[in-house]
């Protein structure tokens, strides 16, 4: 099942780079950086092989990509941001929002090269308030070395990018997988502690 979502949503991406051009490049990450998760290792490597082809140029889809990056995620945090105001009455919060201080900055810009996580690493950016001047640089560092990566691979490879996606994928379960252990962790804990203060969650 989640094969052949992959395989649509792949299907879709060629089907929008060949027939936009360059926006169709900023479009999809756009929206791939807005918590949507399309990819951006289909897009941005299928775009580095058609540079190899002559149909692109090298920076200008580099550009597109990380502009597309940069607004879909700049999209992410404003909506975040305004909503942030749910999430601040726990405790939770609180301690999550310590731990951001310390190490949220740096986050974002090693979140950015990490497969799945990049397209959500805005958000919680958004609802701790993060300095807008901090979160643009430290985004768009991350997105141009991510973009730049992948369409040099894709360059590299040629008619071969299809082969990196394995990889990429087994990452992505992996991260997947993780992050659902991590949240069945967290409902039993805030069980437990409802359970034990004979409080509602």
């Amino acid at each position: 099942m989640l094969e052949t979502l992959l395989a649509a949503i792949s299907g879709l991406v060629l089907t929008i780079i060949e027939t936009l051009g360059y926006p169709g490049v900023f479009l999809l990450m756009l929206v791939g950086n807005a918590n949507i998760p399309i990819p951006s290792e289909i897009i941005m490597t299928f775009s580095g092989f058609l540079v190899g082809m002559g149909n692109f140029q090298f920076w200008l889809v580099v550009l597109a990509g990380t502009l597309g990056d940069i607004a879909g995620s700049l999209i992410s945090y404003l909506v975040a941001r305004r909503m942030s105001h749910k999430f601040q009455a726990s405790n939770d919060f609180k301690r999550a929002e310590n731990w951001y201080k310390r190490f949220g900055a740096a986050s974002l810009f090693l979140g950015k090269l990490v497969p799945l996580i990049r397209g959500f690493i805005a958000f919680p950016a958004g609802i701790f308030k993060v300095k807008l001047w901090k979160f643009l640089l430290l985004i768009a560092s991350g997105a141009l070395l991510w973009s730049i990566l992948l369409t040099y691979i894709g360059f590299i490879l040629g008619g071969n990018w299809t082969t990196i996606e394995p990889y990429f994928r087994k990452f992505d379960f992996a991260i997947i997988a993780i992050l659902a252990l991590g949240f069945i962790w967290w409902l039993r804990h805030r069980f437990s502690r409802a359970h034990k203060t004979g409080h509602q969650l």
